[in-house]
């Protein structure tokens, strides 16, 4: 998912979502430790977005504490 996707969500959305991926992230982890994982391209794909979702989050939090609004 990219940046720009994810800049349209709120802040609900946002966390909805990383929960989401931490999940997935899990499960992919154990399907390659079984051997059951057939797209391995999958878990550097959910990594990358869980750092774009916690980043955007980071950055909406720190917007807040300045009391600006360039989010």
């Amino acid at each position: 998912m990219k940046i720009s996707e994810l800049r349209g969500k709120t802040n609900d959305q946002l966390a909805t979502l990383l929960l989401d991926l931490k999940k997935e992230a899990f499960n992919l982890r154990f399907q390659k430790v079984s051997g059951e994982l057939e797209k391995t391209s999958r878990v550097r794909e959910v990594k990358r977005t869980i750092a774009r979702v916690k980043t955007l989050l980071n950055l909406i939090a720190r917007n807040q504490l300045e009391g600006g609004a360039n989010a």
